[in-house]
């Protein structure tokens, strides 16, 4: 133990203050350039950004471990490498070996990305200042960072707040664009402070299932472009590669003939995409039922199960429902309420649903279908794989696509009747209800 004497405390009124100085306010008028961007050379990549990284810009990754953060970063940082930039990759996690054993791996050991293994912020900015501004740096990961201002252990909220804090000054001041890599907790959520989210320029995803070749990222927070933007890739033994058409590789193990599946014409950001969402309906013996979803929102799985019941007289409080989005991609948009229930209707009744049929729209609490946006361009690439008929809501009517049958739908009941008259055995039977 060693005794220290605390600095006597300044009174307020002897500090020193300076006056401020009048700021020049300009009106909302005017012209403006769009921010100069460094494409990265990957399609996918450059399309969640919005174009590429904007110079000065920090951005923020996240994703679960092992899910490939690592790998898509190693191959944006030489894609823009062998196009002439400066690129700078510091890893707090690994040696500078195992960096370079990906890189060989990835067949990507010949591109002129310089590497660095430190955690030290002073040390790591005072390098980035030296020589020429780097175009982009890599930070991997932000946890394991440390700055000496904060008497803290690394890894805690004062030191990931001061480490990205100093970080994002020498983005501003240089113009360099930096990567920042982040764990993420259990539920998803990017670990640490939220404040960090809030300082960054945009904050990105990278989701998918360890059991799955798919990985998709996914576009949170873009000050310079659209959010909700999503690239697909799939993970090959030498590293990710881009996926062209993910309609179709998400169709492509489809199930045809099966009841319980409905094909979904959805909408991610800008790009129309069709997934197979399957359910299952299922008699139970417990008190409780089960309900298990996998890529939705269970409290939307929740609220289409009791409009089933008010609204359309199909009880499901004795079945066990599981409900899965093929492909391991996540659905959060309310267009997906009208396949969910086709295809709860179709796995209850054990009616298999049209193979040429799309499904979209939105169900109101009321047992409407309510219109959603963007029908054209999902009709568009509903036609683009084959498809022929649509199942849609009133709304979309006037939005004909040659070479697509549409089938306007104003209630969920009008939809569960057209599936149960195609069932041999029946909603009632199904569901083991008494006659009334």
């Amino acid at each position: 133990m060693e005794e220290t004497a605390a600095a006597a405390a300044v009174p307020v009124a002897q500090r020193s203050s300076r006056k401020g100085r009048s700021i020049r306010l300009e009106s909302l008028g005017g012209s403006s350039e769009d921010a100069p961007r460094i494409a990265a050379g990957i399609p996918e990549f450059d399309r969640v950004t919005g174009g590429g990284f904007v110079r000065g810009s920090v951005l923020l990754l996240g994703g679960d471990p092992g899910i490939g953060k690592s790998t898509l970063l190693i191959e944006v940082a030489a894609k823009l490498a062998m196009n002439g930039s400066r690129v700078i990759y510091v890893s707090g996690e690994e040696a500078i070996g195992q960096v370079r054993m990906r890189a060989e791996r990835l067949k990507l050991s010949q591109a002129p990305v310089e590497l660095a293994a430190e955690t030290n912020i002073e040390d790591i900015i005072s390098t980035l200042s030296s020589g020429e501004p780097p175009a982009l740096v890599v930070i991997d990961s932000i946890q394991t960072m440390w700055t000496e201002t904060v008497d803290s252990a690394p890894g805690t909220v004062t030191q990931v707040r001061g480490a990205a804090q100093a970080l994002l000054r020498f983005a501003k001041k240089s113009g360099t664009a930096v990567v920042l890599v982040g764990h993420v907790t259990k539920d998803g959520q990017i670990a640490g402070p939220r404040v960090v989210e809030h300082m960054v320029d945009a904050v990105l995803s990278f989701e998918g299932e360890g059991s799955q070749q798919f990985r998709i990222l996914r576009g949170l927070k873009n000050r310079f472009g659209p959010t909700d933007e999503i690239g697909v890739f799939e993970m090959t033994g030498s590293g990710l590669s881009e996926v062209q058409n993910p309609s179709a590789l998400f169709l492509s193990d489809r199930d045809l003939g099966s009841p319980g599946t409905a094909v979904f014409a959805g909408m991610e950001g800008t790009r129309p995409l069709l997934v197979e969402i399957q359910a299952l309906v299922a008699p139970t013996a417990l008190g409780t039922p089960r309900r298990a979803v996998v890529g939705a929102d269970s409290s939307r799985l929740s609220m289409i199960l009791a409009v089933l019941e008010a609204r359309c007289g199909v009880r499901l409080s004795g079945h066990d429902v599981y409900l899965n989005v093929a492909g391991g991609l996540r659905i959060v948009e309310p267009a997906a309420d009208l396949a969910i229930a086709a295809a709860l209707v179709s796995s209850l009744s054990g009616a298999a649903l049209p193979q040429d049929a799309v499904y979209f729209g939105e169900v109101s609490l009321t047992g409407a279908v309510r219109a959603v946006p963007q029908t054209p361009a999902r009709l568009k690439e509903a036609v683009k794989l084959g498809f022929t008929r649509a199942m849609l809501p009133e709304g979309g009517r006037g939005d004909h696509v040659e070479a697509v049958s549409l089938a306007p739908i104003a209630a969920l009941d009008r939809l569960v009747a057209d599936i149960a008259a195609s069932s041999k055995r029946g909603l009632r039977a199904a569901a083991g209800r008494d006659s009334e």
